[in-house]
C-alpha cells in the first residue's frame, strides 16, 4: 500500500499537460490584452472590402 502511494506522488505525467494549459491560458490573456482594437479595425477593412466589391465586380 505505501509504494503505491509513493508511486502515485512521484508520477509526473499529468503534469505536463496542466502545464501547456497554463501557458495556453496566459498566452491567451496576453494577446486579449495586447489586441483590444484589432477588431474594430478587423471590421473597418472588411467594411471597406465590401464597399468596394460591387464597383468591381460585374
Amino acid at each position: 500500500m505505501l509504494s503505491s502511494i509513493t508511486r502515485f506522488l512521484r508520477d509526473e505525467e499529468g503534469a505536463t499537460a496542466i502545464e501547456y494549459g497554463i501557458i495556453a491560458g496566459l498566452i491567451s490573456i496576453a494577446i486579449v490584452t495586447v489586441l483590444p482594437g484589432l477588431g474594430d479595425r478587423l471590421e473597418g477593412v472588411f467594411t471597406r472590402i465590401t464597399t468596394a466589391l460591387p464597383a468591381v465586380a460585374p
